[in-house]
């Protein structure tokens, strides 16, 4: 199958033209196809179908044209459409859309320039802009969709037709690019970078006066059009042609024999930001907090410029990070790195993320350090003038990123870790908690559509209360319930209260709670620095789970296992590092509905039931000993443990 959107949307699937007809699927389908293989929100669809302006039947009305949508396209393409929170995405493979062979095109010339193959560079960039058929989205019914979307893609026709140029103009092929760059110009008459390389080509052609002319018609247009004058690269261009400057490079003369040209040696900008979740709730104080601190010019006290976004797997740190990231991306001229550090699982280590973020900002990969400390200073040399933004996803420790923080003051990192990393000097911490009821149903109404919930309100409390503020939870509720057209919010929620193993329902596909829970419980074993004669954290999280507790004080527990209530503290505390346990202060912790849940799973899986009552925590247990505090009010634990 085929999908075309560099022109005309067009759609072939087993060799014959499928004709998409109806005009609001037709913005579901383009939407889907330009964010190939990424989640696109309902809310993102419906604000383009309706230009930003969706009836409150939108999410319903929605899920009706993805089915009708998935019928038109027939079984086969027609499952390709998957629905996953919080909305819809299509699978495909890279060279089933003109747009994907369009982007692996370009991503092969990068690669071929990098190597100084100017040849090849150029070949595959004129493969990528043969793709174009014309204007692209011109017949989509959605003035948003093409403000947006349609002018992304322009750009990027743009930037890669400029790229092709510069090859060209390394090549020595000023004459045969003339006709094109005359054209080009006429139809963005703007576009300074454009301009640049006409007046580079008229200047080798031995046609100055063109030139300069070029560049006053162009000046005359911006101040007449803008109120501004020419940018720096344009100025720089009028300079050097006055002054016949040999790094031009013109015909018979001039030093490009010696090295590449200025547009080749010109530094990078790297853009590598994945695409950002549309959806984020309750974090508007953090968002404000993070986008302050990432664009003031100078930070307070002299601090540096790392923060770090911490808390539990699911809580939203990716999420908030890269919305702040997009959201201050601007202010960042010499572009934004990303890297991701692979967690507690797969660590990466710094020299393989360093050699990579080298290469982007142009040193040959033949040139980049064998050892970290090398590679090191010299990306701190590199970006030492260069105000980057660099965001590292997943870090397991403050050793793991210290050699990615770039050299300039006004660079800044953004490093999101399930650790502290307190040992990161100077880092600004921002501390993630589980979101409110109001949040949680905000978000969960983002997903299944405002009105389910305003129909159900006590079923939705109820269904957000058992995914304990976990927005990962909560999406994947959604998810489910988007996937089950015939239950309603009661349904989801009596199968969340029934069920023996609560975790069971909530996963859909690989995502899942559990999974991240386990993380920490691993990590038990592997940080959790504690003297020996102490009680084994994981054992404590087991008996907790055994005895279904909820608030646990530190002094009654320490009376359970017969230790210290010093000790008692420090195992939990090791616990609420590894956030399977939350610190409520004055010695109180508390276990939400997933935390007991996984708690129990781990005492049934490790822990003969008969052995609850003498769990091995390092000491005898008192059975007749509890932990479990229960509620003096609503929303009010009552502090003193219960005797049984």
């Amino acid at each position: 199958m085929q999908f075309r959107m560099l022109g005309p949307l067009s759609v072939q699937v087993d060799g014959r033209e499928c004709a998409v007809s109806a005009p609001r699927q037709r913005v579901v389908l383009a939407l889907l196809l330009i964010n190939a293989n990424h989640v696109v929100s309902v809310d993102r669809i419906a604000a383009a179908v309706w230009d930003g302006g969706p009836p409150p039947s939108a999410s319903a009305t929605v899920r009706t044209y993805v089915m009708r949508l998935r019928q038109v396209l027939g079984a086969v393409a027609g499952r390709r459409i998957r629905t996953q929170a919080p909305g819809y995405l299509i699978d495909l493979a890279e060279d089933e859309t003109d747009l994907g062979r369009f982007t692996a095109h370009r991503s092969r010339a990068a690669a071929h320039v990098r190597a100084g193959e100017l040849e090849r560079a150029s070949v595959e960039y004129a493969a990528a802009l043969a793709l174009w058929r014309g204007d692209p989205l011109v017949d989509i019914p959605s003035r948003g969709l093409r403000d947006v979307e349609g002018r992304y893609l322009q750009e990027l026709r743009l930037q890669t037709l400029e790229s092709r140029l510069d090859a060209d103009l390394a090549l020595r092929r000023h004459n045969e690019i003339l006709p094109e760059l005359w054209r080009e110009v006429q139809e963005s008459p703007l576009r300074e970078a454009l301009v640049s390389r006409l007046m580079l080509a008229l200047f080798r052609a031995g046609r100055q006066s063109e030139a300069l002319s070029q560049f006053q018609l162009t000046r005359a247009a911006l101040i007449d059009q803008l109120g501004a004058e020419p940018g720096s690269e344009l100025r720089e261009m009028q300079r050097r042609i006055l002054a016949a400057d040999d790094l031009l490079g013109g015909e018979g003369g001039g030093s490009t024999a010696d090295g590449p040209p200025p547009w080749i040696g010109r530094r990078p900008r790297p853009a590598q930001l994945p695409a950002r979740i549309d959806v984020l709730v309750g974090r508007d104080g953090e968002h404000a907090d993070l986008a302050r601190r990432l664009t003031a010019d100078a930070l307070p006290g002299g601090a540096a410029a790392v923060t770090v976004v911490t808390g539990a797997g699911g809580v939203g740190k990716s999420a908030l990070a890269l919305h702040v990231a997009h959201a201050v991306r601007e202010r960042f001229g010499n572009g934004q790195l990303y890297a991701d550090l692979g967690g507690r699982d797969h660590p990466v280590e710094p020299i393989e993320v360093l050699g990579r973020f080298l290469v982007d900002l142009g040193v040959p990969e033949a040139e980049v350090p064998a050892t970290e400390e090398q590679a090191a200073l010299l990306y701190r040399s590199i970006t030492a003038d260069r105000r980057v933004l660099v965001v590292l996803e997943d870090a397991r420790s403050a050793a793991q990123v210290r050699p990615l923080v770039p050299g300039c003051p006004d660079s800044r990192t953004l490093v999101t870790s399930r650790d502290r990393l307190a040992d990161l000097d100077g880092a600004h911490i921002v501390t993630l908690s589980a979101l409110d009821e109001a949040a949680s149903l905000d978000l969960l109404g983002s997903i299944v559509g405002r009105r389910q919930p305003e129909a159900e309100p006590r079923a939705a409390r109820a269904v957000v209360r058992y995914c304990s503020g976990l927005p990962l939870a909560v999406r994947i509720v959604g998810a489910r319930y988007l996937g089950r057209p015939h239950w309603d919010l009661d349904t989801l929620a009596r199968r969340l209260a029934g069920a023996p193993r609560l975790l069971d329902e909530l996963r859909i596909g690989d995502l899942g709670v559990r999974a991240g829970l386990e993380v920490g419980y691993r990590a038990l074993g592997e940080d959790a620095q504690l003297p020996p004669e102490l009680p084994d954290p994981a054992a404590v999280l087991r008996l907790l789970g055994a005895v279904g507790a909820e608030d646990v004080d530190a002094t009654a527990l320490a009376a359970l296992l017969d230790c210290a209530p010093s000790a008692a503290e420090a195992v939990l505390e090791a616990l609420a590092d590894a956030h399977l346990v939350r610190a409520c202060g004055g010695g109180r912790y508390h276990l939400d509905h997933l935390l007991r849940a996984y708690a129990r799973e781990r005492a049934l899986a490790e822990d003969p039931p008969e052995r609850w009552s003498q769990a091995k925590c390092g000491g005898p247990v008192r059975p007749h000993r509890h932990v479990v505090s229960r509620p003096a009010g609503p929303g009010r634990p009552d502090p003193r443990p219960v005797r049984s």
